[in-house]
């Protein structure tokens, strides 16, 4: 009983420290930046998780609430980048590309936290992921330095949906560690004008 109250603290830590964040993209205060994690390609497209995620922050930009959106995902290699699938389908759901700023070394959920907060400079955020792993994110990206608020999109409650839920469990464990350790992202690189020149544009 004592090792299973034990392996359960990390997912408890993460639904208390989210739980006053949480919020949809009709209410979520206004932030001039959005983030969404990758979430898998099929192909060159966003996988139906990750369209949903792009759907809400291409919502909050038609709608005023965010004026950049950062995409974090994997490219660590040619024939796999995620950042540039999110890109095009936000240009195509009214995002100007000139508003997009693309993350290409956004490994994990701890990476893409860090690097959004050294590498590119947002300090404050909309944090965009499904239900099931929001809360982590807002919780790493907290422990990042960030001060964020996290949308949690809908989805069909299928077979992808129980397994994102249930490794939830497990992946609290490692956040809960990144959170204490607060390692380096695997890539961390020099800092980035992206997020600062897209809002310099737009204040113009």
């Amino acid at each position: 009983m004592a090792a299973c109250v034990l392996a359960l603290l990390p997912s408890a830590w993460t639904h208390a420290v989210a739980e006053d964040r949480l919020r949809t993209t009709a209410d979520v205060p206004v932030r001039d930046v959005a983030v969404v994690f990758g979430a898998g390609l099929l192909g060159e497209r966003p996988t139906p998780y990750l369209a949903r995620r792009l759907d809400a922050a291409a919502e909050l930009y038609r709608s005023g609430r965010v004026k950049v959106v950062l995409v974090t995902g994997d490219n660590s290699r040619v024939e796999y980048d995620e950042p540039d699938a999110m890109r095009r389908y936000l240009t195509q759901h009214g995002v100007p590309d000139d508003r997009i700023v693309s993350d290409y070394a956004g490994f994990d959920t701890w990476d893409s936290c860090v690097r959004a907060r050294k590498v590119f400079g947002v300090e404050r955020a909309v944090l965009i992921s499904q239900g099931f792993h929001i809360r982590r994110v807002l919780a790493l990206c907290g422990a990042a330095g960030i001060d964020a608020y996290g949308i949690g999109v809908t989805d069909t409650h299928d077979a992808t949906w129980y397994y994102g839920g249930a490794r939830e469990v497990f992946a609290a464990g490692k956040a809960a560690l990144d959170a204490a350790l607060k390692p380096d992202p695997k890539f961390l690189g020099r800092e980035e004008t992206g997020v600062s020149d897209a809002l310099a544009a737009v204040a113009d």
